[in-house]
């Protein structure tokens, strides 16, 4: 995963990241949703964030990743701290299965590790979805407006921006008309956003090379004690 540095149009072809010295090239084949007029439209990101969710990860706090390899555990600790419950991402980190160097997870986290983690450290049912059709994403997304649920995307950076690789960040909130997902991405470069649900949800089912699995969604039954299904969930996580 990739942490890069928004630079203007002009300069699309080349990304540059503050916390690594590699910079990356924009996919010339791909339209970045940056051009979409819906991204960062201001109207519709300040009725965004009134909505439940949305406002209950506000009152929180987003917080950002540490660095390039920590949006899992940035993802987690912001999905549990607007629930009420205060833990860092250096505490998510440690509940992994992996273990830092230097602060860094290496090649960062999978969504089953992802999901492993949110386990040992939230009292709820955690459910892993992959592989869901468009209609079952859009119903999850949907669903991401309800207190008692919280998600968390895990995407393929490129498919949305042409640059950069996969990535976590949480689900704040879904607009319905206008069939659109508020993304609270951790990476503090880009931060909180609009995509059309059809570009995530593309971007979610794309195969995760050190999984060898797709990649998608958490979702998360907050204040939940009972097993849970999640609607279109095709892969149910072990109790």
């Amino acid at each position: 995963m990739a942490v890069v540095t928004l630079l203007p149009a002009a300069s699309l072809a080349v990304w540059a990241s503050p916390l690594s010295p590699f910079p990356e090239r924009q996919d010339p084949a791909v339209v970045s949703v940056e051009r979409d007029p819906v991204y960062l439209q201001r109207f519709l990101i300040a009725q965004a964030w009134k909505l439940p969710v949305a406002a209950s990860y506000r009152r929180a706090g987003l917080i950002h990743q540490d660095n390039a390899s920590f949006c899992g555990p940035a993802s987690a600790a912001n999905l549990l701290r607007s629930a009420g419950i205060e833990v860092t991402q250096d505490r998510v980190a440690g509940l992994s299965s992996k273990r830092t160097i230097l602060g860094f997870l290496p090649s960062g986290l999978t969504l089953d590790e992802e999901a492993a983690a949110l386990r040992k450290a939230a009292p709820w049912p955690v459910m892993v979805v992959r592989d869901a059709t468009l209609a079952e994403f859009r119903a999850h997304m949907s669903g991401a407006n309800d207190p008692a649920r919280r998600y968390v995307v895990n995407f393929d950076r490129r498919t949305l921006f042409g640059r950069g690789h996969g990535h976590f960040s949480p689900v704040l909130g879904y607009m319905d008309g206008p069939d659109l997902v508020f993304v609270g991405d951790v990476n503090r470069d880009y931060g909180a956003y609009l995509v059309r649900t059809e570009r995530l949800w593309r971007a979610a089912n794309t195969r995760d090379s050190a999984s060898g699995r797709s990649r998608g969604l958490i979702a998360v039954h907050v204040g939940s004690t009972a097993a849970g299904t999640a609607p279109g969930n095709r892969t149910p996580s072990p109790p």
